[in-house]
Parts: C-alpha cells; sequence; structure tokens
C-alpha cells in the first residue's frame, strides 16, 4: 500500500469522524446554546482528554511505536507480541491507580484548570461530570495502546475509524438521553457524560476483533508475578525512558491548553464554550492533514531508521511536508477570510446567537494564523520520535509554552478570548519551525530539489481561492440568511466546492503534477 493511500484511508475515516463531531456540535450548540453550564460541560470533558493526549496518544505512543515497530524489524512478530503482553500489563496497573485518583481529586483538578467557574457557577457541575467522565481516559488510552499496534502492522482502519462511535454514542445521548433526563428532574447536559463513557467502551470494543485476528491482542497480567516480570523487561523499561522526555515535551503544549483554559474561564461566560467551538472547526483540517500522515509515517520512519535507510527517511519526511504545505496552506487562509460564514452556517441554530457566530469567528481565525504550523508539528516531531530523540522536541515545547504565555500577557487585555486562540497559532509557527531546523541541522532531513518553486505555486493558487472566499464573505449576509437554512446550506457548499475547483484548477496551470504525491 502507497503512503498516498494510507494516508488517504486515514484522512477518509477521520473525516467520517469529524463530520460525526460536527453534527454532535451543531446539536449541542442547538440545545444547550452557550451559558456557564456548557463551559463546565467543556472543561470537564478537556480534562480527560488533556490526560488522555499526555499520557495515552501523546507521550505512551510516542515512545511505544517507534520501539515496537524496532522490534518487529529485529526480533520478529514473538519479540514484539511479549513487549505488547508486558507493557499493556503496566499500562492496566497504571490507568487503574489514575482513575481512582482523578475521581476522588476531581475538585482540585477543576480548580486547577478553570477556577473562574467559581464565579459563574459552573464549578460544581464541572466536578460532577468530571467524576463521571474521569474513566473515559483509562478506556481511551487502551485505545491508543491498540491503535499504535495495528498502525505498526499497517492495520489503519480500525484506529481511525473509532472516534465514529464517540461521536455516535454523544449524538444519542443528546437526542435520547437529554430528553429523558429532563423527564426525571435531572440537568439535560449530564446525559453527555453518559454518552462519553459509552462511547469510550464502544471504541476500545471496536479494537479487539483486529487486534485478535493479528493475534496481538494483549495477555494482561492481574498478578503482582506478571506486573514484576514487565518491569524487568529491558524493552518496556527503554519505553518508559523515552516517555519522560515526552511526556514534557507534549505538556508543553497541553499546559498552554490549561493555562488558557484557566484565563478562558475568567474572562466573559461563555468564552469557554466559543474557544472549544472554534477548535472543532480548527481540528478538521488539522486532523484530516496532520493527525493522518502522523500516524501514517510514525512507524514507517521507525522502520527506516531501524534499517539505516536514511534516504527513505529523509524521502518520506519530503513527501509529507510537501503534502502539507500543498493542503495546509489554503485551508489556513480560509479559516482565516472565511471564518464568519463557517461557524454561522455550521453553528448559528437553535440557542445559538449572532454574538456567539462573531466571537466564535474572531476565536477562529487566531487558530487560522497557526495551522500550518499546527499541521507541521505532527510529521515534524514524528521524524525525532522515529529515531528515539525525544529531548529535542521536549526542549522547543517548553520554549513554545513560554512563548505562548508571553503572547497571552500581550494578547489577552486588547482581544480577550480571540488573543488565546492568537497566542497558539502564532508559537505553532515558531514551535513546526524549529523542529524543521532542528531535523535539517540533525542531517535527518534533505530536501527534495523544486521546493522554491512549489511553495510559489501554492501561494499563487491560494491567492486565487483567497480572493474568491473573500467575495463571498462580503456578498451574503450569512447571519441574516438564518432562516432560510437550505438556502445557507447550498451557498456555503457552492463556495467551498468553487474554492476548491478554483485552488486545484490554478495549481494544474502553474504546473504542479498532483500525481507525483501518490508514492510508496
Amino acid at each position: 500500500m502507497t503512503l498516498f493511500r494510507s494516508a488517504s484511508t486515514v484522512s477518509l475515516l477521520t473525516l467520517a469522524s469529524r463530520i460525526t463531531g460536527l453534527v454532535r456540535d451543531v446539536l449541542m450548540s442547538s440545545v444547550f446554546g452557550v451559558s456557564a453550564l456548557t463551559d463546565a460541560y467543556y472543561v470537564a470533558f478537556r480534562i480527560p482528554n488533556l490526560f488522555r493526549r499526555v499520557l495515552g496518544e501523546g507521550a505512551f505512543s510516542q515512545a511505544f511505536v517507534p520501539v515496537l515497530a524496532a522490534c518487529k524489524t529485529e526480533q520478529g512478530d514473538e519479540g514484539a507480541k511479549q513487549l505488547i503482553d508486558h507493557v499493556a500489563t503496566l499500562l492496566a496497573w497504571t490507568l487503574v491507580v489514575l482513575c481512582v485518583v482523578g475521581v476522588v481529586a476531581a475538585p482540585l483538578i477543576v480548580w486547577a484548570m478553570a477556577s473562574g467557574l467559581q464565579k459563574s457557577g459552573g464549578f460544581d457541575p464541572a466536578v460532577v461530570m468530571t467524576r463521571w467522565m474521569f474513566p473515559y481516559i483509562g478506556f481511551m488510552s487502551l485505545v491508543a495502546f491498540a491503535g499504535g499496534i495495528l498502525n505498526t502492522w499497517r492495520k489503519f482502519a480500525v484506529p481511525a475509524a473509532s472516534p465514529v462511535l464517540l461521536n455516535v454514542a454523544l449524538i444519542l445521548s443528546i437526542v435520547l438521553g437529554a430528553p429523558l433526563f429532563r423527564r426525571w428532574g435531572i440537568e439535560p447536559i449530564y446525559a453527555q457524560c453518559v454518552g462519553v463513557l459509552v462511547g469510550g467502551v464502544l471504541q476500545l470494543a471496536l479494537q479487539i476483533p483486529a487486534l485478535r485476528r493479528l493475534g496481538m491482542l494483549p495477555r494482561i497480567g492481574v498478578r503482582l508475578a506478571a506486573l514484576r516480570a514487565a518491569w524487568a523487561d529491558p524493552t518496556t523499561r527503554k519505553i518508559l525512558g523515552l516517555m519522560l522526555p515526552a511526556l514534557i515535551g507534549v505538556s508543553g503544549a497541553q499546559i498552554s491548553l490549561l493555562i488558557n483554559t484557566q484565563i478562558a474561564s475568567h474572562l466573559a461566560a461563555g468564552s469557554v464554550t466559543w474557544i472549544t467551538n472554534a477548535d472543532r472547526l480548527m481540528e478538521f483540517p488539522s486532523a484530516l492533514l496532520g493527525v493522518a500522515l502522523g500516524v501514517v509515517l510514525m512507524p514507517q520512519l521507525a522502520s527506516a531508521r531501524a534499517a539505516k535507510d536514511d534516504l527513505r527517511f529523509s524521502a518520506m519526511l519530503d513527501w509529507g511536508l510537501r503534502l502539507i504545505v500543498l493542503l495546509a496552506v489554503p485551508c489556513a487562509l480560509a479559516l482565516l477570510v472565511f471564518a464568519k460564514p463557517l461557524v454561522a452556517v455550521l453553528f448559528h441554530n437553535g440557542a445559538f446567537s449572532a454574538v456567539d457566530v462573531q466571537r466564535t469567528s474572531v476565536a477562529l481565525m487566531g487558530y487560522g494564523t497557526g495551522l500550518l504550523g499546527i499541521v507541521a508539528i505532527k510529521v515534524l516531531a514524528a521524524g525525532f520520535y522515529a529515531q528515539h530523540d525525544m529531548r529535542t522536541p521536549m526542549r522547543i515545547s517548553l520554549a513554545t509554552l513560554a512563548l505562548t504565555q508571553v503572547l497571552n500577557v500581550a494578547l489577552v487585555p486588547y482581544l480577550q478570548h480571540a488573543g488565546l486562540t492568537l497566542s497558539i497559532g502564532l508559537a505553532q509557527l515558531v514551535n513546526a519551525l524549529l523542529l524543521l531546523i532542528g531535523l535539517r541541522r540533525a542531517g535527518s532531513f534533505k530536501p527534495a530539489p523544486g521546493w522554491g518553486r512549489f511553495i510559489l505555486q501554492v501561494l499563487v493558487a491560494t491567492a486565487a481561492l483567497s480572493a474568491w472566499l473573500v467575495w463571498g464573505n462580503q456578498h451574503f449576509d450569512w447571519v441574516a440568511l438564518r432562516e432560510q437554512r437550505l438556502l445557507r446550506v447550498g451557498l456555503l457548499a457552492a463556495m467551498i466546492a468553487g474554492a476548491g475547483v478554483l485552488y486545484f484548477g490554478v495549481l494544474a496551470l502553474t504546473g504542479v503534477k498532483l500525481r507525483s504525491f501518490m508514492r510508496r
């Protein structure tokens, strides 16, 4: 299977996840609107997600997948299976302890993340919802573990498709659970907590048949002897050793998110929700491009490094970065010049007001400034992790964390919640640039010829696309069209389709050969 086909498979399944997630968010905004209670829910849901991103999909995956890929290359399936069993045992024990601590310490965690909710009345609901949803981290960390195994064996479909199940569970919790909770005299938004837990169980259950077919279904040791054997495994200890710098590196971005949530909780009520809705839209291109390429490239880069194939290693990075520039640059400009129509069509329904559209749009524009960096980091960081170099991304992440807070001090007093997203966007651009410089200096990435011409071609096509979207933004009153839903949706679809045709048409006229990206 070609790299392009693998990335396309992950992107299409991720697109399905994002579309169902968008349906979930549209229903959420229509039914619950924007209030202190929605802020409380988003804070509560963000807490287990933060731990999942740091421990499960973050530091753990970045340490585990390269070592597993190298083990598979050097020791075959039998050695890989033994490593999987040992890691599964340690991970399961750790997650049980973590979930218990999280449930008990929920008030302290919520206070550390969003103490401003005490003023708006959302603090106590956030604590209750955090306790309901914290076990979600256990399910999702095991899902990330299973996904790392399947991706190493180039079975990308199941891990990429599993988030759809969470979104389906949350949609059903809004449509069916919320009215039921209202009938029982319980605040309807608490139904979302049940949806989160059900979604976590379903995602984990989906991985089991795929692992069994590979013969890689882990055996989790429940006795202390099994735990000691797992701890004594030198390869397992190597993963733990790599996790510490990876944990610090990943934590930089998540600490920025935590600090920004804390700041947002002290701004106008609804700030957390506005930023969260903007984040949902930003995640469309970032997941379809950055996450998909990172997932596909990580095991392949690790395998190339284990085989000492430096040319293949550099060529894969070059291919991934060109694809990111090709697709992320127009997406970033679209978020900057077409934010209001996107937000209005998707969220301006039910309890979501015109003011909410404006506030969410400016937050989305802040993310748009840094989208290229946010996406590129997924590929650039994979270049370091595949070489078991966790320290360089760690140092860069910590520097970026400091830069984000300096920007917050400068921007938030004037731009309020939009200053928070702009700070993240600008800092992530710097993060990506520093990672790129690090790979070049280490000799791991040697750009293939033609980058200057390629960038010029992309910029010309993006300028044409931007002119089209600016016209569409100014020509139609997207907020006033609220009651004409079908017309508004049709106009948005026509604008996006026209932008796509225009962009790729100009690329073709300037000589870009898209088939060249379909490489092995």
